[in-house]
């Protein structure tokens, strides 16, 4: 059993994982406020067609932010990755909705999408908040903290830096895959980065077969003995 000390830290608002959390529900209820806002018909068609143009992009860049960061953490791992082949459809039919509501030919319309794509957005940020960000957190070689960092930064219309090399030679084995998966999760097609490993990956290309199949290119570039050079492309979006 953990220490005293350490049982209290985690119940409050200094343990990391705690204040990653409130950072997406933060997300997630402003987000929701804005939506109800849309949700009651207004006679002011301009300034309506105005608030719903800006959701639709707040909510473009959560769906990016959140795939990007805590959806890439966990679709390398085996507990985790059939959750998040379930979160990325809906998030395709979340993103269809929102398409509709931005073509809304009134206030009356409107209010409806905006009705039903609440619902919709309620249920999906209940399973991230209930299911996801506790599996996340428990997942090893997950930073809860660096991830919702780069989640806010996208959010904000920025792009987190990232490293062309990515070397985890020095990162314990279990706690590998999720820096490499979330890595690959921001490459545009065409963009590629370089994987250096004290081994040849072969359980990481199977995983990447299992979670992306035929959309990453994966070339040797240097095989071995002592050190694997892999330069992995993303060839294509996923469905």
């Amino acid at each position: 059993m953990a220490p005293a000390a350490e049982v209290f830290i985690q119940a409050t608002g200094t343990d990391p994982d705690v204040q990653a959390r409130a950072v997406v529900e933060q997300a997630h209820e402003r987000l929701l406020a804005g939506l109800a806002v849309l949700a009651q018909p207004r006679e002011e068609p301009e300034e309506s067609e105005e608030s719903t143009a800006e959701f639709v992009e707040q909510l473009r860049r959560l769906l990016t932010a959140t795939d990007q960061t805590l959806y890439a953490a966990a679709s390398g791992a085996a507990e985790t990755r059939l959750l998040v082949r379930s979160l990325r459809v809906a998030a395709v039919t979340v993103a269809r909705h929102a398409d509709v509501l931005a073509t809304a030919a009134d206030s009356a319309e409107r209010a409806a999408r905006a009705c039903t794509l609440e619902g919709m957005l309620t249920v999906r940020f209940g399973v991230e908040r209930a299911v996801l960000l506790p599996a996340l957190t428990a997942l090893p070689g997950v930073d809860p903290a660096v991830l919702v960092g780069d989640f806010g930064t996208m959010l904000e219309g920025g792009r987190p830096a990232e490293q062309a090399v990515v070397d985890v030679r020095e990162i314990p084995h279990g706690r590998r895959h999720p820096r490499i998966f979330t890595r690959f999760a921001r490459l545009a097609a065409g963009e590629s980065f370089v994987l250096v490993n004290n081994h040849d990956p072969k359980p990481l290309r199977r995983e990447f077969q299992a979670t992306h199949p035929g959309r990453f290119g994966w070339e040797y570039v240097e095989s071995g003995p002592e050190r694997w050079q892999i330069r992995i492309t993303r060839t294509g979006d996923d469905a």
